[in-house]
């Protein structure tokens, strides 16, 4: 079953760690089979103020999403991000 993967920005405190952060990402989910849906500041928010960010990508199944996040590409991402950014990572499975 299809899942998606929710990248919620809540703070982002190194611009320069972020940017590396994107650059490595993106990369390595899309060789996971990861197919981005949405990327970008809130065109609305009518609930909460902590989103700064939001990412919706689409993989086939949990177990590749769960596979991209564990991907050396993926954790060379999170080592460049560092503590430049909180976030919230949700993976659900598609209805």
């Amino acid at each position: 079953m299809t899942a998606y993967w929710i990248n919620t920005f809540t703070d982002i405190s190194d611009e320069a760690k972020l940017a590396r952060y994107v650059e490595l990402a993106g990369p390595a989910l899309r060789a996971a089979g990861g197919r981005f849906l949405a990327r970008g500041n809130p065109a609305y928010v009518f609930e909460g103020a902590t989103a700064l960010r939001t990412i919706l990508i689409e993989f086939e199944t949990v177990e590749a999403a769960v596979a991209a996040y564990n991907s050396s590409g993926y954790q060379e991402a999170l080592r460049a991000l560092g503590d430049g950014a909180r976030r919230e990572i949700r993976i659900v499975e598609g209805v």
